[in-house]
C-alpha cells in the first residue's frame, strides 16, 4: 500500500497594514450603512422620534412662550438648568432631535431606493413556473374537463383579467401535451408600501422646508379696530424666524381686529371664542381693500401660505390721566390674565406728561405717572380686596397703586409690560401716591391735583401669524401616506398556477383532461382561502369540484 502525500498549500502573503486597515474601514462603513438602511432601524428611529417629541408636548417651549420657560426654570433652581442644558425647552430645534430626524431621513431614503429598484424588476419579471407538485400548496384543487388542455387553459386565462399571466408548454413532470399557466396579482401592495414610505420622506422634507423658510409671530391687538402689518419682525410682540431668514422679505399682510366675543357656560367654562377681523393680502395692499373674516378657535384665516390663529384673549383697561393744567393722556394696555378661570388680571401702565408741560427733562421725568394693580371682569370685594368671580366682562373694576416719579420710560432699558420696576420704587425714584378701587367712570385726585380715571375695559386678542410655504406639500404628502397605507393593508400579493394535461382515458368518445389549480398568498393568508374558492368557481365554472370535495382535497 503506497502512501500519498498531499502538498501543503503555500501560505498567502498578508496584505500590507495600510491596505488591511482600509479593508476593515470599508467593511465597517458597509455594515453600518446596511444596518442604518434596514427597515428595522427605520422603525426604531421613527419610534425614537415620537419618543423625543414627548418633552416638547409636556414642557414649555421657548419658541411658544419664553416667559413660561423662565418661570419653570426659576421654580426648579437645580433641575431646571440641567434640563435647559439638554435643550428640553427647545426640543424641536435641539441637536439630538435633529440628529434623530436626519438619521430617520437617511435610513428611509437608503431603504426605499433599493426597494424601488427591486419592485421595478419584479414588475418586469414574469411569474415563476408552476411547481412540480401543486398538491403541496396551501390551496389546491383538481378536476376533469372534456376539452383539450390548451382549450382549458384558454378558458382559464380569459377569466384572469387583471392578473399577470404567462403560458408555458410542457411541465416539470414532462407529460405529453401538458400546458401550464402562471398568474400573479397584488403588485399594488408593494407599490402602496413604497408610496407610503416615499410620502413619509416627502412629509419630513416639507416639514423641514417649513422650518427653514417659514416664520411665526405673535401680536396682541385690542379689539377696537387696532391693526398691524407683517412687514417687519418689529411689528410683532414675539417673532421666530426660520433658519434661512434674516427678518427681511416677510410676506406682507395687514390685519385689523374689530370685535371679540367670548361665550361662557354658567360655571365659567369657555364655550367658544369669536373675533371679527378685516385683512389685506396681495393686491389688496395696493388697492387698500379690506376683506371681512371671522376667527374662531381651530378655525384660522388661511390666505396663501399664511395662517392667522386666534390663540388667546384677555382684557385691556383704559385709563385717563389729567394733569393740573388740564392736559390729558389716555392709554389702553393689555393686562395679563393670572387666573385662567376668572380672568383676574394684573398689569401696569406708564404715562409721560404732555410735551412742553415740563421743558426740563429731569422735571418731566419726576412727574411721570405709573399705575400697577389688578383688574376683575366680574368684580367681587372682600372688604377692600378685589377678586373676580366670572370671566365675562359684566361688572369690571380695578384695584390699583398709583405712583409718581421716574417710571423708566426713557431709560432705554427693557421693562416688563405687566409690572413696574421694583428697583425704581426701592430707590425712591417712583413714589406711591395712593391705593384705590375704581369702577368704570370713577376717578381719584392726587395731592398735586393730578386726576386718574378708570374709563373702561376692552377685549384684546392674541393672534399668531404663521408663514409656511410648504404647508400644501405637507397636506399632499399626508394624503398620499394614508392612501399608500390603505392600499398596502387591503391588497394581497397572491399567485395562482394552472396545469392541464391529458388523462389518457376516453369517456363517451371524448378525451378527458386533468386540470389542477394551486394558489399561494405571498404575504398574509387571511381571507385568501375563501378568495381562492371563489376564484376556482369562476375559472372552472360547472367543472369546479363541489365544496366538500374541494375541502377534502384541501385538508389532504
Amino acid at each position: 500500500m503506497t502512501a500519498t502525500h498531499t502538498p501543503t498549500p503555500a501560505p498567502q502573503p498578508s496584505p500590507p497594514p495600510r491596505q488591511a486597515a482600509f479593508g476593515r474601514a470599508t467593511a465597517f462603513v458597509r455594515n453600518t450603512w446596511r444596518g442604518l438602511t434596514s427597515m428595522r432601524t427605520a422603525l426604531v428611529l421613527l419610534f425614537l422620534l415620537a419618543l423625543a417629541a414627548i418633552p416638547g408636548a409636556l414642557l414649555p417651549q421657548r419658541s411658544l412662550n419664553t416667559q413660561k420657560v423662565d418661570e419653570y426654570i426659576a421654580a426648579r433652581p437645580t433641575l431646571g438648568p440641567i434640563m435647559d442644558r439638554f435643550e428640553l425647552f427647545d426640543v424641536f430645534g435641539s441637536f439630538w432631535f435633529t440628529a434623530v430626524y436626519v438619521l430617520l431621513f437617511v435610513s428611509l431614503v437608503g431603504c426605499i431606493l433599493p426597494r424601488c429598484v427591486e419592485h421595478f424588476h419584479a414588475l418586469r419579471t414574469p411569474p415563476v413556473a408552476a411547481p412540480r407538485n401543486l398538491q403541496r400548496l396551501p390551496h389546491h384543487t383538481q378536476t376533469m374537463v372534456a376539452e383539450a388542455p390548451a382549450d382549458a387553459l384558454d378558458r382559464i386565462q380569459k377569466e384572469l383579467r387583471g392578473w399577470k399571466v404567462v403560458r408555458r408548454e410542457g411541465g416539470a413532470r414532462g407529460r405529453d401535451g401538458e400546458v401550464t399557466l402562471s398568474a400573479e396579482k397584488g403588485y399594488l401592495r408593494e407599490a402602496g408600501n413604497l408610496v407610503f414610505h416615499i410620502s413619509l420622506v416627502g412629509l419630513l422634507v416639507a416639514v423641514a422646508a417649513g422650518k427653514l423658510f417659514g416664520y411665526e409671530g405673535q401680536r396682541i391687538l385690542v379689539a377696537n379696530g387696532e391693526e398691524f402689518c407683517t412687514t417687519s419682525p418689529a411689528s410683532f410682540d414675539s417673532f421666530r424666524a426660520g433658519s434661512t431668514l434674516d427678518g427681511t422679505g416677510l410676506n406682507p399682510m395687514c390685519v385689523r381686529v374689530n370685535t371679540f366675543v367670548a361665550d361662557y357656560l354658567d360655571n365659567g367654562q369657555a364655550e367658544m371664542f369669536t373675533s371679527d377681523i378685516e385683512y389685506q393680502y396681495g393686491d389688496d395692499l395696493v388697492t387698500n381693500t379690506w376683506r371681512d373674516a371671522q376667527l374662531k378657535v381651530n378655525h384660522p384665516l388661511r390666505v396663501g401660505s399664511d395662517r392667522v390663529y386666534l390663540q388667546g384673549h384677555g382684557y385691556a383697561p383704559t385709563f385717563t390721566v389729567t394733569w393740573p393744567n388740564g392736559e390729558t393722556r389716555t392709554e389702553t394696555m393689555q393686562w395679563a390674565p393670572d387666573d385662567a378661570t376668572t380672568f383676574l388680571s394684573s398689569g401696569a401702565m406708564r404715562f409721560d406728561p404732555p410735551g412742553g408741560m415740563y421743558p426740563d427733562a429731569d422735571e418731566r421725568r419726576k412727574n411721570q405717572i405709573a399705575i400697577e394693580g389688578l383688574f376683575a371682569p366680574t368684580a367681587s370685594f372682600h372688604g377692600t380686596l378685589l377678586t373676580s368671580i366670572f370671566p365675562a366682562l359684566t361688572d369690571p373694576a380695578v384695584a390699583i397703586d398709583i405712583y409718581k416719579g421716574d417710571s423708566g420710560l426713557d431709560t432705554g432699558n427693557p421693562q416688563s409690560l405687566f409690572s413696574l420696576n421694583k428697583e425704581l420704587i426701592n430707590q425712591g425714584r417712583l413714589v406711591k401716591q395712593d391705593r384705590v378701587n375704581l369702577r368704570p367712570g370713577e376717578s381719584v385726585t392726587l395731592a398735586d391735583g393730578t386726576e386718574v380715571r378708570f374709563d373702561k375695559a376692552t377685549d384684546f386678542v392674541n393672534l399668531q401669524v404663521s408663514h409656511d410655504p410648504a404647508q400644501q406639500w405637507v397636506l399632499v404628502a399626508a394624503i398620499f401616506m394614508m392612501g399608500g397605507l390603505l392600499v398596502s393593508l387591503l391588497v394581497k400579493r397572491r399567485r395562482v398556477w394552472a396545469r392541464a394535461y391529458p388523462d389518457g382515458t376516453v369517456s363517451d368518445g371524448e378525451r378527458r383532461t386533468v386540470v389542477e389549480l394551486g394558489g399561494l398568498a405571498r404575504t398574509d393568508q387571511a381571507g385568501w382561502g375563501d378568495e381562492f374558492d371563489r376564484l376556482v368557481e369562476r375559472l372552472l365554472g360547472d367543472d369546479a369540484p363541489s365544496a366538500p370535495a374541494a375541502q377534502e382535497k384541501k385538508n389532504r
